[in-house]
Formats: structure tokens, sequence, C-alpha cells
């Protein structure tokens, strides 16, 4: 009955969340894997959520927090590109839709938290009240961390 619940409630968030990793990860394979990641720590947590209706929100938080974690790890992790030749995946939307403008390559110039920030307010059309309470932290922080974000696009965009 709880994980009936848990399902019925997950799955109405599913998408949205699924879209809010790949624009944080920039890879569908990785957001995949963050997404498994979050839905094991949210129902393993789920016993605690006092307000079940704000699964939501909560949801996102700990999406955007498997994300950063994520995003942290990639950048101490030394990669080897492989030839051209042996690329056999299919085209990853993220990927495909963040290379194709200066806006998506820009975007990995931010710290986690400030890419956070940008895709919740610019892909989620949110407003920064609203970011500020999905991620547990003042409305200035928020505002702080769009304003540099901005900052660093704008620079990033007019090279």
């Amino acid at each position: 009955m709880v994980r009936d619940e848990f399902v019925r409630l997950a799955a109405r968030h599913l998408d949205g969340a699924y879209k809010l990793a790949g624009y944080l990860l920039g890879d569908a394979a990785e957001a995949e894997d963050a997404m498994q990641e979050a839905l094991t720590r949210a129902w393993r947590a789920w016993p605690q959520l006092r307000e079940p209706d704000s699964l939501g929100p909560w949801l996102d938080r700990i999406v955007a927090n498997v994300c950063k974690t994520r995003v942290r790890a990639r950048r101490q992790i030394r990669s080897v590109a492989f030839d051209d030749d042996l690329d056999v995946h299919a085209p990853d939307p993220f990927r495909a839709t963040l290379t194709r403008d200066a806006v998506g390559r820009a975007l990995d110039r931010l710290s986690p938290e400030q890419r956070l920030v940008v895709v919740l307010r610019y892909w989620r059309d949110m407003p920064l009240e609203q970011i500020a309470k999905r991620l547990d932290v003042p409305l200035g922080t928020v505002k702080s961390r769009l304003f540099y974000a901005l900052r660093i696009l704008g620079r990033e965009i007019d090279r």
C-alpha cells in the first residue's frame, strides 16, 4: 500500500525530474543513472516525508543533489577519448540540445549550484521564490547564484 502511493505520486513527477537531471548533467545516460539513484534515495526516505503532496519539490531537490555530486565527481575523473568510429550510441537529446546553442555550451562553465538555478529558472520557468523554496536556500542566495551565472554565461557567449 505504501509502495503504491509512492509509485502513484512519483509517476506524476518523473518526466520533469528526468528533464531536470538531463539539463543539469547534459547527458541522457547519466541523467538516467542519476534518476535511478534519486528514486532509490526517495524511496528509502519516503517514510520521513511529512507531506506526501510535496513529493515534486522534494524529488527535484534529491535529483539536484545527486546531479551536483555527479558534476563534482566528473571534474575529478580523467577520461580518455575514443575514436569517433567507435561511437555506436543513439543520439542524446540533452547533449544535442545543449551543444547546439551557445547557451548550452556555456552552461558547462557554471558551478553545479549556478547551473541548477539557471535550469530551474529558464528551463522550468520557475519564479525565484519557488526556486528558493524548492532548494531550501534563502531567496538572496538564489538571486546571487543567478546573477553570477548570468554574468559567466554572458562572457562565454560573447566569446
